[in-house]
Parts: C-alpha cells; structure tokens; sequence
C-alpha cells in the first residue's frame, strides 16, 4: 500500500529546480581518517552523479579501510540549503524530478510517507521503524512550510533514515534563506564526531528555531503593549509627547486598533503549545532508538559515548520544555492585557458613536424645525399676497365715489319735436352730441374729486398697521422658536446625560483608583 500511494503521490507532484549539493561525514575508529565533505553538484553533472551518490558509487564509494580500521558512524544527507523558487515548499511541489526524488527516497531508505506530507501545517515531527527485520532503519520526518510572505513559500524540511546495521544517517535537508538550515548544517559540521545519534540534527534544527529571538519578540511585544495601554488609559506618569498615539491631545484610535492587532499576531508567533507537543513526539523518537540501541555494542552501552549525547539531548529537550512553559505563561498575560485594551479601546469608539449619534440627531431635529418655520413664512407671504393682491387692489380703488368715469348723460333719448314721431337712437345721439355746449362735453371727462386724499389718508396707515403687526407677530413666533430650540438642546443634553450615565465608566478619564506608581 504505501509503495502504490508513494508512487501516485510523486506523479501528481510538480517538479521545480533548486540548487544541490550533499554533505558526507565518516567517524572512524581511527580519527585521523574522519572525513566531512561537502559539494554542489553542478546542473550538467548532477543525472550522473546524484545516482552515484545514492549508490555510492564512482567518487562516492567506500574507501578502502586499513586492516584494524572501521567505521564508526557516518551521515550522507543531499542537501537544498538556499531554496529559491516562489513555489518550493507549495502542497504537491517537490525540488528534484520525478526520476530524482523517486530514487532518492529508494536508494537512501527514507520514509515513503514524507510525500504526503508536503501540506502539512505548523511544526511537523514523525517518527517510526521501517519493516525491515534484517536492517531496521528508524525513519524520521521534521519540517515546518505553511508560510508564504510576498508570495514566496518559506519554512524546511528533514528526512532522515537510520541504519542499525552500520550506524549510517542518510536524509535530505531543504530550506529557503529565511530558514536555519545553513547554520544547522554549519553546527552539524561543527559536532561531527556525534553524529552516531540520529537525532542530533533535528534537536539543532530545533535549537536553532527556539532560540533566544523567540524570547525576545514575546519581550518587544510586551514593550509594545506597555505603549499601548498608556494610550488608551491616559496614565499620569506618561507624558503626552512622549506617545506616538497621542498628537496635539487627540488619541489616534485607528493607529491603536491596528497596533493591538499585530501586536496579538506577533505574541502568537511560534505558539509554545505547538512546540511542546513536538518536544514530546521527539522524546518518544528517542526513546524507541534507546531503547534498540542501549544494548547493541556498536553503541557503545549504558555507558559509551551515544549514551553520553543521549543523556544531553534528554536534558536540552526538557530545558526547552521549561523554557516553553515560561513564554506560554508570559504570552498568555500578554494576551489578556491585549484582550482588556481591546474591550477598552471598542468602549472608547462606541461612547464616540453614540455621541456622533446624538449630534447627527440633534442636527436633523434642528433641520425639522427650521423646515417647519419656512413653510409657515411661506404661508404668510402667501397669504398677504393673496389679500394684496394688485387686481383686487386697483378694482377697489377705481369702483370707489371718488372717480367717475360716467358721462352724465341718461342712457334713453327724449321725443322728437315734429308730430311726436319718435327717432332712432343712433340719430338722438348724434344729434345731442352735435348740439352739446362746451360745458356739457367738460362735464363728460373722467371727474377726480378733490377728497381724494381721505383715501391715502386711511389706507397707508391701514396698510402700516397690518405690516407693523404682522412684524410683531413674527417676532414673538420667533421668539417662540427660540425658546422651542433652547428646550431642544435641553432635550438632546438630557438624552445625552441618560445614555452616558448607563454606560460604563469613560477609559479615558484620568480618575483613577489605583496609584500605579505604588507598583
């Protein structure tokens, strides 16, 4: 089963290219002979001598030992130490071809499983005997890749396989410059001569991913928070120039809310639960090759020298498990300080809201009433226009005794002179209007009467009476709607007083019930 999945897994991989190279180191029982050697291939050269340095062949052979002369421990690991391609830690990508990685992983007996694997999220160890009887290996798996930052794939990855048989570690190691693979691989060099334990390039991988920059950030984050909860509380002993967040007396929320988000990212960077749980399937790892291993002479027994780096390892992974313990409970109080200037911080922006609220209410009930005061103008506009209207003005006038514009004569004619014949009335009229004296047609002109002016006399005062009172008519409206907007204000403040008293107290006041400088 697991050779079928092996083999599907691997053709659905797509393949990218990276720079390669191997390490070898040899411990013999003669020192002078130990050897470390470390090359890149180059990409014309690396069909042909990648598959000698799997089968150890050509230049990559054992040599020939003088008589007496064997080999202790040895570890054979090919390497991608600065891994470049933006997609060569993506789920379903492996560095090498299909031919490549396939008899990789056949020639140096490392684990089929690790290729489905390559999804896998946050630190990663796994660890298990293979099936062989005659020449167990004890198979490891440690790699961590779930980051991608400006679109390139970040993190490692180390597998490992260790033969009992002749006390070899073969593996392959990759990584990106972001990663610690180049110093573990430097630190490995360095402690050559222990090499034996198969784990001992795990624990400096781990050594190198829990080091002392890990303790660092949790501290910078708890220095970062210090700034932030002396902006959000106002602390007296904090002067205001001295905070980024505060400028001109005005607190700058949105650069707060943003802070208090990466500052709760970076206390969860590298979470020491995940770390603690890949310390105790490291130990279990080490158990199962101690306890294979304690017994074999080649090892050296209870007392040689594996047991001596056995016995460091258990006491540098038990370090780092109290190590772990410590920033979990550091990053945990980080943590809920951060979680009290959150509720705060929300507090603050919802007080400002509702006091946003309130104004925007106050404006439109302001607007209202305004509305309503020029609709009731535009009434009494129209309704003096409607009384003063010019038409039925100037009809009133010219229909008064004052003007006439009748032309004195009676409407029906009178008899005729010969036989009482009556005439027509076209020839009475004509026959009047020739015979009229000159007295007769002044007096058929328009006629002003001299008493004219007893009607100016009486419709200008008339006319600025109305006015005048209509004026002191608006005036008291007006002062009426003053006073309706002083009980308007009166009403928005007391609404105001209400909300705010039923909230919580206000963070940003500088009462406060603690002296901080007590401890």
């Amino acid at each position: 089963m697991d050779d079928y999945m092996f083999r599907t897994y691997v053709k659905d991989c797509k393949c990218v290219t990276e720079a390669t190279s191997y390490l070898e180191i040899f411990n013999y029982s003669d020192p002078s002979l130990n050897t470390i050697e470390e090359h890149r291939f180059r990409f014309d050269e690396l069909p042909d001598e990648f598959g000698n340095f799997l089968h150890r062949r050509g230049a990559f052979a054992p040599p020939k030992l003088k008589e007496g002369v064997k080999l202790i421990s040895g570890l054979r690991l090919i390497l991608q130490q600065k891994a470049q391609h933006p997609d060569t830690f993506s789920p379903r990508h492996i560095s090498l071809t299909h031919e490549g990685y396939e008899g990789m992983v056949r020639a140096l007996r490392l684990p089929f499983r690790a290729i489905e694997g390559t999804s896998v999220v946050g630190p990663f160890f796994w660890s298990a005997f293979d099936q062989d009887d005659e020449d167990p290996h004890l198979q490891l798996i440690f790699r961590k890749s779930d980051v991608r930052k400006k679109g390139l794939t970040r993190g490692w990855e180390l597998m490992l396989s260790h033969s009992f048989r002749d006390g070899i570690t073969t593996g392959f190691a990759k990584g990106t410059a972001s990663s610690d693979m180049v110093e573990s691989i430097k630190h490995l060099k360095c402690c050559a001569g222990q090499t034996m334990h198969p784990l001992l390039l795990p624990i400096i991988i781990l050594s190198h991913d829990l080091s002392a920059k890990n303790d660092q950030k949790q501290r910078d984050a708890r220095e970062w928070l210090r700034n932030l909860e002396h902006a959000v509380s106002m602390r007296n002993e904090v002067l205001e120039e001295e905070s980024r967040y505060i400028k001109e007396e005005m607190v700058d929320l949105d650069q707060i809310n943003r802070d208090l988000v990466e500052c709760h990212s970076q206390v969860l960077w590298k979470r020491p639960q995940a770390y603690q749980e890949i310390i105790r399937t490291i130990h279990l790892a080490m158990e199962s090759f101690w306890d294979r291993a304690k017994d074999d002479p080649v090892y050296g027994g209870p007392t040689g020298e594996v047991s001596k780096i056995h016995r460091s390892m258990v006491a540098r992974l038990d370090f780092y498990i109290a190590k772990l313990k410590g920033i979990e409970n550091y990053a945990h109080t980080t943590l809920e300080r951060l979680s009290i200037q959150r509720a705060a911080l929300y507090n603050i922006i919802a007080q400002k809201e509702s006091k946003l609220g309130l104004q925007m209410a106050g404006e439109q009930r302001r607007l209202a009433h305004a509305s309503k005061r020029d609709s009731t103008s535009m009434k009494t506009l129209s309704l003096l226009g409607a009384i003063f209207l010019p038409a039925t003005y100037l009809a009133s006038v010219f229909s008064m005794t004052f003007f006439n514009f009748q032309n004195g004569l009676s409407d029906s004619g009178g008899s005729s002179s010969g036989g009482g014949q009556s005439v027509s009335s076209s020839s009475l009229n004509s026959t009047t209007s020739s015979s009229s004296t000159p007295d007769q047609q002044d007096a058929a002109l328009p006629v002003v009467a001299p008493t004219l002016w007893v009607y100016f006399a009486i419709s200008i005062p008339l006319t600025l009476l109305i006015v005048l009172t209509w004026r002191w008519w608006d005036r008291r409206r007006e002062n009426r709607y003053a006073k309706e907007d002083a009980d308007i204000e009166l009403g928005i403040e007391k609404m105001e007083a209400q909300i705010m008293a039923t909230m919580r107290k206000r963070t940003m006041s500088k009462m406060r019930t603690w002296d901080v400088q007590k401890g």
